[in-house]
This record gives structure tokens, sequence and C-alpha cells, in this order.
């Protein structure tokens, strides 16, 4: 066996049994040439590339601060419960509300966004009953006839995606029972 030549370029491997020379003899290119595939184009690692002295375009530190004054701005100063939003779709229904004393999932709220009243959809709220064994309200048609003891509550669905969300009572007041809170 015979390595390299006047440049350390090839090696020579002389295989034992061949019959011709040229069977017997082969030759390995070694180190940068042309002709070799993998040096035909020079790779780079990703952590070469990257320049880390230039900032991110997208990126802004300040962008928390930004977005939590603005969220302070639409709520005008004001204390809320909990910001609402829809369970399907992750919509903001709310941004002030005040929780249920005994029903801790439940809210009402007077302004809020993304909500659709469903005007054909009526619930009906029977309120000689005792507050105990309120089980929720029965539906039926607008065009029913209605006895002064039972309050009338419309479906509130979500704008965006129709999940129903809660119901408005006859003094515009909302009332949210399927509602994702998150603090404030």
């Amino acid at each position: 066996m015979e390595e390299g030549d006047d440049k350390g370029n090839t090696i020579h491997v002389d295989f034992p049994g061949s019959d011709s020379i040229a069977a017997s003899t082969t030759k390995i290119l070694v180190g940068n040439t042309v002709n070799s595939p993998t040096n035909s184009q020079q790779t780079v690692s990703d952590d070469d590339v990257i320049d880390y002295t230039t900032k991110p375009e997208f990126y802004d530190p300040d962008l928390d601060d930004k977005n939590e004054l603005w969220a302070h701005k639409k709520r005008h100063g004001r204390i809320s419960d909990a910001v609402l939003s829809c369970p399907a779709c992750f919509t903001t229904l709310c941004l002030e509300c005040q929780r249920h004393e005994k029903y801790l999932t439940q809210y009402r709220a007077v302004f809020v966004v993304n909500c659709k009243i469903e005007k054909d959809q009526v619930l009906s709220h029977n309120i000689s009953r005792s507050r105990k064994r309120n089980r929720g309200g029965e539906r039926f048609n607008g065009n029913e006839a209605q006895s002064s003891n039972v309050e009338t509550l419309k479906q509130v669905c979500c704008s965006v995606c129709l999940t129903e969300v809660g119901a408005i009572d006859e003094d515009e007041v909302y009332h949210f029972f399927n509602v994702l809170p998150s603090e404030c």
C-alpha cells in the first residue's frame, strides 16, 4: 500500500488476489478537492450564521407593559373580578364583571363585547320558588303567555363561534355561566 502523492490528497490501496492492475488499485481522495460532493459546497453551522448582536425584528421587550396599559385604559381604571372568555374560541367577552357570591363559576356584567343575544331563544325563571330549590329555567317560545312572577331571560352566545355563554335579563344585566375566567 502506498499513501499520499506530491500534494498528499490521494491514498492508493492494493487489494491482494486481483488479476489486473486496474482492478487491484483503488484511489481514494482525501482532503479538500473539487470532485468530492461533500466539499463542493461549504457547510456552515446555524450558530455561525446567527448574528446575536442585532435585535430580532419582531421582539419588543416592553410589549407586556404596553398591553397592560392598553387593558387598563379599556377598563377605565375599574377593577374586575375576572376577564371572561368564550370556552370554545377564547374570544374576550367581558372585561368588567362581578362574581356570584354562591355559585363561584357564574358572573354578571353590564358591559360586554363579542356577545350576541338570541331573541328567539327565551329562558324562563320562576322567581316565586325558593332560592335553594332553584334548578334553572325552562325554555319556551316567546309567544307564550308570561305571568308576573316569571322572569324572562334571553340566551347570550359568543358572536364568533355561537357557543351559548349565558343569558340576559329584563334589566339588561348579563349572567354568564359558561365562560372561562382569567385573573385581571
